[in-house]
């Protein structure tokens, strides 16, 4: 060492350095590289997204690689700055201490700090040429990888680590969700909207969306023969839910324009209206939504009636009601959705009692619990223990609600604020 000159060694130095950074530059770029970006250019025959991912595929040998590279690099560093500044300024522990000092922050700052935040924020753009420089020296050091890693899993025999297999990690649903939810800058709001509503379309269940008993549209048979005929002619769905008089037991569903054929050919008569009927479809309280969808599918029915354990019809879900889980709500004529959200002066929202709490969640922020009450009057009533009379206030949560109007012991219209912060000393109830 003594026959090389101080500026060789100095040269040797800044060059150690620099590989070093590259092992650490490409560290960071590999590990934090979008896999799901480079899959997309990969399958669009992009080589350098091919080459990053091979190299993923084995993470522990890529990493050892990396790692061996840099510890010797490092240690090469170290040992050139403590020679140079023996040359320097001689021996002794002053300079001992000083050229330790010189190297570490030599090391932190250009072999590992500076290159590695490089690597962060340029991940996908730099992760292609590092794995272009590795994939040859994965290769040449398969020899000394494999007499490390036997060193490597003897140790985690003996401390007793499980070590998980490669790719044995998976992406929960709500962690997808979370991904979703992060990338909506990157495709129309609708999109994300609609793909973050499928993961929580697994969670509800058919009791989330139905049409109560009572709000249901249905033709009663008993009626007289002027109603049933206003009826049919006035419905707003193709289908109707028919019945002998008691709604809590449909008989059937009725096909409006096959009524309206059988109508217009002559005078009304239930027994041609019976024979129209199709058989009603029951599906038990609690059943999932995707489940009912899959079964809607199946069985070619676009609507069923949600019975509770002891056979009583609790509503009517549909098909459409489903689909606006994921899409939206539809623009209805339907009377008994009549409710409509309106913005109040005062910031907060005028919304129909009957709306689901799942809804109010998603689009006021509210943050009521969707183990109990389904709708809004439902959580009212649970709060209170009784039925509310008009223009009471109440705080739910963090939300101040105020009763609008009741109607035949049911919550019709509802003020409610999701923001609402209480002022101090202040009574809300």
């Amino acid at each position: 060492m003594d026959s090389i000159s101080t500026i060789t060694l100095g040269i040797s130095l800044v060059i150690v350095l620099a590989c070093s950074a590259f092992f650490s530059l490409s560290e960071t770029c590999l590990m934090a590289a979008n896999k799901y970006r480079l899959r997309a250019a990969a399958g669009a025959g992009d080589a350098g997204a091919q080459r990053v991912l091979h190299l993923l595929k084995d993470t522990d040998r890529l990493l050892s690689v990396i790692l061996m590279g840099n510890t010797v690099l490092n240690s090469s560093a170290a040992m050139l700055t403590a020679f140079i500044c023996e040359r320097l300024f001689g021996k002794g522990e002053t300079v001992l201490a000083v050229s330790t000092g010189l190297a570490s922050f030599a090391i932190l700052l250009f072999a590992e700090i500076s290159p590695k935040v490089v690597g962060a924020n340029f991940p996908n753009q730099l992760a292609p040429y590092s794995a272009l420089v590795l994939k040859p020296m994965i290769w040449v050091l398969r020899p000394v990888v494999w007499f490390t890693d036997l060193f490597v899993n003897a140790f985690f025999k003996i401390l007793r680590i499980p070590v998980a297999a490669e790719g044995a990690a998976s992406l929960t649903s709500e962690e997808l969700r979370a991904m979703v939810l992060e990338g909506r800058h990157l495709m129309p709001g609708k999109h994300s909207a609609m793909l973050a509503n499928v993961f929580e379309l697994q969670e509800a269940v058919v009791d989330d969306v139905l049409t109560p008993r009572r709000a249901i549209e249905a033709i009663n048979l008993e009626d007289d023969d002027q109603m049933l005929r206003q009826q049919i002619f006035t419905a707003h769905h193709s289908r109707l839910p028919v019945h002998d008089g008691d709604s809590d037991s449909p008989i059937g569903v009725l096909p409006i324009r096959q009524a309206f054929a059988v109508l217009r050919e002559k005078d009304l008569d239930r027994d041609d209206l019976r024979a129209l009927l199709r058989k009603p479809y029951f599906v038990p309280s609690g059943t999932p939504l995707l489940t009912q969808l899959q079964r809607f599918q199946e069985t070619k029915e676009r609507l069923a009636f949600v019975v509770n354990e002891y056979g009583d019809t609790l509503g009517m879900v549909t098909v459409e009601d489903i689909v606006e889980e994921l899409v939206g709500e539809f623009t209805s004529s339907d009377p008994a959705n009549t409710g409509r959200w309106s913005r109040a002066p005062d910031g907060g929202t005028v919304v129909p009692g009957s709306t689901s709490v799942r809804t109010l969640n998603r689009r006021l922020g509210t943050q009521f619990s969707l183990e109990g009450a389904k709708t809004l009057n439902g959580v009212i009533l649970e709060a209170l223990g009784e039925i509310p009379s008009a223009n009471l206030s109440m705080k739910l949560g963090s939300a101040l609600v105020e009763v609008r109007q009741v109607q035949d012991r049911v919550v019709r219209s509802v003020w409610i604020k999701s923001d609402f912060a209480p002022q101090k000393g202040g009574n809300t109830s």
